[in-house]
């Protein structure tokens, strides 16, 4: 992993807290609020929100009643979400590391894992930290994590009809290939370094960790294409209406790898 460059991404060139917002992802954020709304276990949860960014979902889990703890390794993140202050349950902030979390054995109820396996390029890495949230998530608890897709630039740079410039082609071809993807010339708008999902092959991942997968979801669907249809997300009857008929693909496997993001979700 070249953390170096990933934590100077988002330490100085990439504004993590405006990116699940009305005008960028207001689906990937209602989608996934939405999944975790069916699948946290009912009371009030401790939550390990590991690689949590700025805190936008630590703030929701928060609000939920929830007592959060974020962990990142980027310190503009930390600092954001010790700024929030929520009404209801209560949001701790502090620097950390995936593959190595400085918590307990069992004692948390909630591991979040919104982050970090779409930074880490090595397979050891990404298993390491399915190994850490098994090991500190409490008997019975949930551990829900993102990925990327494989097909994701694909889908972004057709969208955004990108593909005739200058060594664009290359990379997407090589996040293709094997979803190692690289931004060397930190090229504004081609994400830094990454690795994208086959998803396929989450599931073996965990499992090296000794984690069994219970569901692998599709977030965004074909919905992710759609830029001019979030504008129309305030409605509350056609946001319903969205997410009614998203959930009703999810986990259809012949189209999973549509959605930009994918989340896996396992009970410790």
């Amino acid at each position: 992993m070249d953390a170096n460059d990933v934590v100077d991404f988002y330490q100085n060139r990439y504004d993590e807290s405006g990116r699940l917002t009305k005008a960028n992802n207001q689906i990937e954020f209602l989608r996934t609020t939405d999944v975790l709304s069916r699948c946290l276990p009912p009371g009030r949860l401790r939550v390990l929100d590991v690689g949590g960014g700025a805190g936008v979902y630590a703030e929701w889990l928060a609000e939920q009643g929830h007592e959060v703890t974020l962990i990142d390794p980027v310190p503009r993140h930390v600092d954001a979400a010790s700024k929030i202050t929520p009404v209801n349950g209560s949001l701790a902030a502090k620097l950390g590391d995936a593959r190595a979390l400085d918590e307990p054995d069992d004692s948390t109820d909630v591991v979040l894992l919104l982050g970090p396996l779409y930074h880490l390029p090595e397979r050891a890495d990404r298993v390491a930290v399915w190994a850490e949230a098994e090991r500190v998530c409490s008997t019975g608890g949930l551990i829900v994590a993102a990925v990327i897709s494989r097909f994701a630039s694909l889908h972004d740079m057709l969208i955004r009809d990108k593909l005739s410039e200058p060594g664009i082609v290359d990379i997407v071809a090589s996040d293709l290939r094997d979803g190692q993807h690289r931004n060397p010339d930190n090229v504004e708008g081609l994400f830094t370094t990454a690795y994208f999902h086959h998803p396929d092959e989450i599931a073996g991942e965990a499992r090296d960790a000794g984690v069994v997968l219970d569901r692998i979801i599709g977030v965004e669907g074909m919905a992710g294409f759609a830029d001019e249809f979030q504008g129309r997300l305030d409605d509350e009857s056609t946001r319903q209406d969205l997410l009614d008929l998203l959930r009703g693909v999810e986990e259809d496997r012949s189209i999973i790898g549509l959605s930009n993001h994918i989340l896996a979700i396992a009970n410790a």
